[in-house]
């Protein structure tokens, strides 16, 4: 059994493991909610203790916190911001109270019991760590905060790395004609450039809705303390500590117009998690697409080979399956089921404070993440690698019936229906059968019907 002390706190006293860096209300909080073995995500907890020295360092510049006080609580806190500790001192389940007070509890007595070891005058969790905050302004700060810089460090680097591989990739098969297909079914040509083209766009404006957000998350709730008065707090505590974390960080945050607004919903939360999930549909479009042109390699369409990562069958040998386009699905699946989440819990914001800011937390920030990890691995484990089966593609195309549509300006739609029907039912190609019901001359055909020129629309007469 591991040794244990008494620990102290305004309910009495209480077991706290000797290992604990943590106090009473973190452990009657590890108690009181053994529910999921879920805790906080790291990107969060390091964000939080940014903030509380941050915190510490404007409330010294105030006076309102003795130097050596404010020292002690920002050597410690940047300790904890670095990622010492995180893994082992903050074991506090995900779903525990709503406003996430325990989980700042836990913040201010880490780092309360580190700075304590830094300097003689006691440093005390509420007293100094919370100066001029409550757990209802820290904690809406803590994820705006920390998706910013998920979106600055992570998410959009991973996006426009996808973009320019995909790109890259779109320029090499410009001039490479296929098969288009609507509804599954075949239709006019497009080159397989003009394919991959449309990913990268769809990501691109991914990329936008992202940004056209992000104006909203940088707007902090801090300086709003308990209900969004700002009681406790210096005037300018909130601005300060707003223009601090940008210098720190390179966001241009501010602080909220309306602290009570700031503090009793997640709005911009929610409708960041919504422009996730747009780009989760996006990826699963993308890997739809890849999976279907890679089936086969005999009764599919196998127009291109995705690279081989793994045996694909423990019963059919030689099986090789499309294993990263279908992990990417299930990345998006989750974050359409983390959206659903984020978007419940935003609902409960009931009078002044919303109360399910954990959950909120733990899902938007698991969503931006495994969105940024499935973007690089994507990008680098198929869309850099794949081949195109280029004979294959245009034989195929050469016996598309569809293609007759090109010949519609000049012989109308009811004779190419004609023409269409009896290609498909001989098996011929559209040229051969167009060569004998019209009039048209081999010259005319091959102009009308030459297949790069079909990937570049207008009318051909």
């Amino acid at each position: 059994m591991p040794k244990k002390h008494l620990s102290k706190d305004s309910m009495g006293t209480i077991e706290v493991p000797d290992s604990a860096l943590y106090g009473a209300q973190t452990q009657r909080a590890v108690n009181n909610f053994p529910i999921s073995g879920l805790t906080m995500p790291p990107a969060f907890l390091r964000t939080l203790a940014l903030i509380k020295a941050a915190c510490a360092t404007v409330n010294r510049q105030l006076k309102l916190l003795e130097p050596d006080i404010a020292e002690a609580i920002v050597t410690a806190a940047n300790l904890l911001y670095g990622g010492q500790h995180i893994k082992e001192q903050f074991p506090i389940d995900v779903f525990q109270t709503g406003s996430g007070t325990s989980t700042n509890m836990n913040m201010n007595e880490v780092i309360a019991s580190i700075a304590n070891t830094l300097q003689s005058q006691p440093v005390h969790p509420n007293d100094h760590v919370n100066m001029g905050q409550s757990s209802n302004d820290v904690i809406p700060t803590a994820i705006h905060v920390s998706c910013c810089l998920e979106i600055k460090d992570k998410l959009i680097p991973s996006l426009c790395y996808l973009i320019e591989t995909l790109e890259k990739r779109a320029e090499e098969y410009l001039h490479l004609v296929k098969t288009g297909r609507t509804h599954l079914m075949d239709a006019m040509p497009v080159t397989l450039g003009q394919e991959i083209s449309a990913w990268a766009s769809q990501l691109r404006k991914g990329i936008a809705r992202i940004k056209s957000t992000q104006k909203r998350l940088e707007e902090i709730a801090l300086g709003a303390t308990a209900v969004g008065t700002g009681i406790n707090a210096h005037p300018e505590f909130g601005h300060k500590v707003a223009q601090l974390l940008s210098e720190k960080t390179g966001i241009r945050f501010t602080q909220n117009t309306n602290l009570f607004e700031a503090l009793s919903c997640q709005d911009s939360v929610v409708e960041f998690s919504g422009q996730l999930r747009v780009i989760a549909v996006s990826l699963t479009k993308i890997a739809q697409d890849l999976r279907f042109m890679n089936s086969g390699p005999i009764a599919g369409l196998a127009e291109i080979n995705l690279p081989a990562m793994q045996p694909g069958s423990s019963i059919m040998p030689g099986k090789v399956n499309p294993v990263i386009p279908e992990a990417i699905i299930m990345v998006a699946a989750q974050v359409i089921g983390n959206d659903t989440t984020v978007t419940l819990a935003g609902q409960s914001g009931n009078f002044q404070l919303n109360v399910t800011l954990p959950v909120i937390a733990y899902n938007i920030l698991q969503s931006a993440d495994i969105l940024g990890n499935a973007c690089r691995v994507l990008a680098d484990k198929v869309i850099m690698n794949f081949t195109a089966n280029e004979a294959h593609m245009t034989e195929r195309l050469s016996r598309n019936p569809i293609l007759v549509t090109a010949l519609n300006p000049v012989i109308g739609y009811e004779k190419g229906a004609e023409i269409a029907k009896k290609a498909y039912r001989e098996n011929r190609s559209v040229r051969d059968v167009a060569a004998e019901m019209t009039d048209l001359s081999a010259e005319d055909l091959d102009r009308l019907l030459d297949l790069e020129e079909l990937t570049q629309g207008g009318i051909k007469s």
